[in-house]
């Protein structure tokens, strides 16, 4: 054997390992999970509009950040609708508009087309029927005193290993049921359940008895940006992926917050079965309840459903309703 030869092996080898470390460190950012001390870990957070490429791939990035010195990049694929935290270095992005990706399914779900068959309203804002057969099952988690209903979870989590539930949660929900919101973790993390982490506000606005056009997110004084992007930030502390879906609280937005969530890329999601309220689930629905405490009458609706075959099945992610 030559005597350089060890050397150039060697050096071949920390070559062939840098590069594997690379191709890791490019995969998915994955953010430990950690309560409290959002702002000291999730930095200089802005919202943006960028088209991203690497190996092939193509992505649009809506956030940028620094979470644990490390700088992220909240992206959606623009036709799977699903989102993700990347690594900024190891894509290339460059500025675009939502004229440049109107073709895209996830700018279709931002932007939908008008209906000129649905009346103007204050109430139900948003995406509130999805495509198919089955159900989208959503679970508001409102800021609460009472503790997670656990056996809504469950009753879902029982029809199968990845059952897709969409959780709208409020960041100030997140932040005083830390416990529950692990216990819901380890649900996604077991593969029991495949969560969608929609945003849901973080103070949810509310005031018995005022009309809703005063109330929730068009309170006076409300800042929309600030509670979008608390909400996303809290989840990214406590290491969840915020989707690409926004319930406004009450359901209640008018045209300019409906705006400001799309200048936001956001997709306004509500509900065509609202069981406590309104009127029982058809193929497709999206169905709402709240497993937060506060409106146990729905829970009950939906476990009698379930167990006489009149809830529709499927299960389905939302990321396929739009």
């Amino acid at each position: 054997m030559s005597p350089g030869l060890p050397v150039i092996l060697f050096c071949a080898s920390l070559a062939i390992a840098a590069t594997a470390r690379a191709q890791t460190d490019c995969g998915p950012a994955s953010i430990t999970p950690q309560t409290g001390a959002t702002g000291t870990r999730v930095r200089d957070f802005a919202a943006v509009f960028e088209s991203c490429a690497k190996d092939g791939e193509t992505r649009l990035a809506t956030r940028r950040m620094s979470v644990d010195g490390e700088k992220l990049l909240l992206t959606v694929d623009p036709q799977s609708l699903k989102a993700s935290l990347e690594r900024a270095a190891c894509w290339r992005c460059v500025e675009t508009s939502d004229e440049e990706q109107a073709d895209t399914r996830f700018m279709r779900a931002v932007r939908p087309p008008a209906d000129p068959d649905r009346p103007p309203a204050l109430v139900n804002a948003g995406l509130v029927h999805g495509k198919g057969a089955g159900a989208f099952i959503s679970g508001d988690l409102c800021p609460s005193h009472k503790p997670l209903d656990r056996a809504f979870i469950e009753e879902v989590a029982a029809q199968g290993p990845g059952t897709p539930l969409t959780l709208a949660v409020s960041g100030a929900w997140v932040a005083h049921h830390a416990q529950d919101f692990a216990w819901l973790q380890e649900k996604a993390r077991s593969g029991a359940l495949d969560v969608t982490w929609a945003d849901h506000s973080y103070s949810h606005p509310y005031v018995i008895g005022l009309k809703d056009a005063q109330n929730y997110l068009l309170r006076p004084g409300v800042d929309l940006d600030r509670e979008i992007f608390e909400t996303e930030k809290i989840l990214i502390a406590h290491g969840e992926t915020p989707s690409v879906f926004f319930r406004f609280p009450g359901l209640v937005a008018d045209g300019a917050l409906l705006e400001k969530l799309k200048e936001r890329h956001l997709v306004a999601l509500g509900a065509d079965s609202w069981l406590a309220l309104g009127p029982p689930p058809r193929p497709g629905s999206i169905v709402l309840v709240h497993p937060n405490g506060n409106e146990p009458g729905g829970l009950r609706i939906f476990s009698r459903l379930l167990k006489s075959g009149r809830m529709p099945k499927p299960f389905r992610a939302i990321t396929e309703a739009p």
